[in-house]
């Protein structure tokens, strides 16, 4: 019986140990200067002259990248594309982006919360001019992402604010999903941006975009 005994505790450590690393969980923001939820029609009339503006913003509820924690930070990645961002047509770049990173992170943290947001977004932030640091927050109402009443800022640079779409936002009448999330998500649902706002340094441009159909929110989860 001791045989077993120690059989079957060698067995779990085993098992335990080929168990993959705990996720890294969290919620994600998005808001372009092009509608995302929109029918053909209108979508058509916005490809390549607008939808080269996006604000990507990460909250990590949980979990560690490179082996760091990062439960509780965020990051926030601002871009300005050379087409429309999803335009299957053309390719968006060259990409230009400016990286803002959560002051309450540490050295170690920043870092690792850089390679998460460029593992996250690819392409887009293989171009990266410049890093700030600045508090973020992102809040969704009562807690539930599928209030898609939701807030994130970083400091003075970046406000978004969202509700969900409604029946009289509709303009070509057969509104669907046109574009996908910019990263990789979990369940993301487009939303209606109440507030779009970039007001910072490094890419030759700012801009207030509010009342528009450009925004994701979402959840993420990666290994």
């Amino acid at each position: 019986m001791k045989y077993l005994f120690a059989f079957v505790i060698a067995a779990s450590i085993a098992t335990a140990a080929s168990l993959p690393e705990a996720k890294l969980t969290g919620t994600y923001m998005e808001a372009r200067n092009a509608d995302v939820y929109t029918g053909s029609c209108y979508a058509n009339s916005e490809i390549n002259l607008v939808g080269d503006l996006a604000v990507m913003g990460w909250k990590i509820d949980k979990g560690a990248f490179d082996g760091v924690s990062l439960d509780g930070l965020g990051i926030v990645g601002v871009i300005r594309a050379s087409a429309t961002l999803g335009d299957i047509a053309n390719a968006p770049g060259p990409v230009k982006s400016i990286l803002i990173v959560d002051q309450k992170a540490t050295a170690i943290q920043r870092a690792a919360l850089i390679a998460f947001a460029k593992k996250m977004g690819g392409e887009l932030f293989d171009h990266v001019l410049n890093v700030e640091t600045r508090p973020i927050t992102m809040t969704f109402a009562d807690n539930n992402l599928h209030s898609m009443k939701a807030k994130l800022s970083a400091g003075e640079m970046v406000s978004i604010e969202t509700r969900p779409l409604q029946v009289t936002d509709q303009i070509c009448r057969h509104e669907e999903t046109y574009y996908a999330p910019l990263t990789p998500t979990k369940h993301a649902m487009a939303a209606y941006a109440l507030a779009n706002s970039f007001q910072g340094e490094g890419l030759g441009t700012k801009w207030s975009m509010p009342e528009k159909r450009s925004a994701f929110v979402a959840n993420f989860e990666i290994l």
